[in-house]
């Protein structure tokens, strides 16, 4: 199946075990995201690490509809954020960007691995780039959400608080997750 989950981007149906395996990983990316420790504005969550766990055994459609699923189920309400929170008021908020970002991560892989194969080095490479992209669009929707509130907040500084302390913890948890993964791709044969 790694081949046929990676591959099989052309095709118009999700099979059983697609259409349960994405759900699987919106849960788990919810539950990833109860897992915080507070740091001001933005916590420190395991959401990333489920999301590169996602793109590394779903591929990047199956693990864009796993965080498209779990972005609705937060917006109608259900605690699926940080700090069990759920409603659009979180995603319109200043750090909303950053959910909404994480649909970036899958967009990227899924086109990268079209246009470039899915090679473990390739993947690695496509898994950053996702989530430069959505640290990218995260900080600009931060700078923008808190500039509604009538204070000052430069990109520069945006990206003091809300990128550069988190970085080094997300370049663990892909390495981490691409052990992990890629253990369990070859124990299932995924």
């Amino acid at each position: 199946m790694s081949e046929s989950v990676t591959t099989k981007s052309e095709k118009k149906h999700f099979t059983t075990k697609e259409i349960v395996l994405t759900a699987m990983f919106a849960a788990i990316i919810a539950v990833c995201s109860w897992i915080s420790i507070p740091a001001g504005e933005i916590s420190f969550t395991l959401q990333t690490f489920a999301i590169f766990c996602a793109l590394n055994i779903l591929g990047g459609r199956n693990a864009f509809f796993s965080v498209l699923v779990f972005i609705f189920l937060g917006a109608v309400g259900l605690p699926v954020f940080t700090g069990f929170k759920g409603g659009v008021g979180v995603l319109v908020g200043p750090t909303g960007g950053y959910i909404l970002g994480f649909l970036f991560m899958p967009l990227v892989y899924w086109l990268g691995t079209i246009l470039l194969g899915s090679k473990l080095p390739v993947r690695i490479i496509l898994m950053l780039a996702g989530l430069i992209v959505c640290y990218l669009f995260g900080t600009l929707w931060f700078v923008y959400g808190f500039s509604k509130t009538g204070n000052e907040m430069s990109f520069r500084h945006a990206m003091e608080i809300c990128v550069i302390p988190f970085a080094p913890f997300d370049l663990l948890k892909l390495v981490f997750a691409v052990i992990i993964t890629e253990k369990v791709r070859k124990m299932l044969k995924l």
